[in-house]
Parts: structure tokens; C-alpha cells; sequence
């Protein structure tokens, strides 16, 4: 069953690699906040170091071995793994400025403290489902900013 709800791991390539079109559609205005942006901007005002490229690719990176370890853990009813992955991704989203993300991961992690898996299933599809959409707006950021 959660084979069918969690997305294809294209959806959780990288937006270079990935096809257009679908969820990928979404502006980035409406999936990354502006003043964490704006902070990350700051510890590089010139773009010299291109201190936003790197967190990116970082960020990249680290949902790239986040979401196979996210459903390896739903696969194996492992919730000590899934909150890793959610705590994981719960900062890093934040950083980036992908606060839904970020909060979806919250959720989890609190499904997790209060020993409610009731639901689960559908919150860890859609944190899924929403990665390629941060991906996505943040490539285009970088590309809108060089």
C-alpha cells in the first residue's frame, strides 16, 4: 500500500535529472520563505563563495539518502528510523526555507512521540510528494540568482 502512495524514486532525483511538468509546476514565491532566503543570502551578500549553491547542492544531497531511509523505515514499521529521517529533514528544511516541508516533518515526529500511527502512511506520502516540489523551487532560485 505505500508503495502505491509514497512517490517513484524519479520524483525524488534531482530537478536536472527529473521530467517536467505535474507537481514540479509549483513557484517558488509559494514553497520557499523569503526571509530565510534572505538570512542564507546574507552569509554571502556578494555570491563570491556561492554559499546558497552549496547549501542547495547539500540539501540535495541529503534528500537524496533521506528518502530511500524514509521508506526503507515505513517498509520495516521501523517509527525510530522515521523520526530520525523526520528530525533529519525537519532542520534542514527549515534552513533552506521550505517551512512546509519543515512542518510536515514536525508532525511526524510528534505522530511518533505520541505513539499515534493511525495516518502515518498519508503524512510520510505527502512529505515525499512535497520534496521534489522544494527541489524544484530551489533550482529555480538558483537559476533566477546567479
Amino acid at each position: 500500500m505505500l508503495n502505491e502512495r509514497l512517490p517513484h524514486p524519479r520524483d525524488s532525483q534531482p530537478p536536472s535529472e527529473r521530467p517536467e511538468g505535474g507537481a514540479a509546476e509549483a513557484p517558488t514565491a509559494d514553497v520557499l520563505d523569503h526571509e530565510a532566503l534572505q538570512r542564507l543570502r546574507a552569509l554571502d551578500p556578494t555570491g563570491s563563495n556561492h554559499v546558497m549553491e552549496r547549501v542547495v547542492k547539500a540539501f540535495e544531497t541529503s534528500v537524496g539518502k533521506l528518502l530511500p531511509q524514509l521508506q526503507s523505515a515505513m517498509d520495516a514499521a521501523d517509527v525510530v528510523s522515521i523520526r530520525h529521517v523526520a528530525h533529519t529533514l525537519k532542520s534542514s528544511s527549515a534552513s533552506i526555507g521550505a517551512m512546509k516541508l519543515s512542518k510536515m516533518c514536525v508532525e511526524i515526529e510528534a505522530m511518533i512521540l505520541r505513539g499515534q500511527d493511525e495516518g502515518m502512511g498519508e503524512k510520510v506520502a505527502a512529505l515525499a510528494a512535497e520534496v521534489p516540489i522544494v527541489l524544484v523551487a530551489l533550482q529555480r532560485m538558483i537559476d533566477n540568482n546567479p
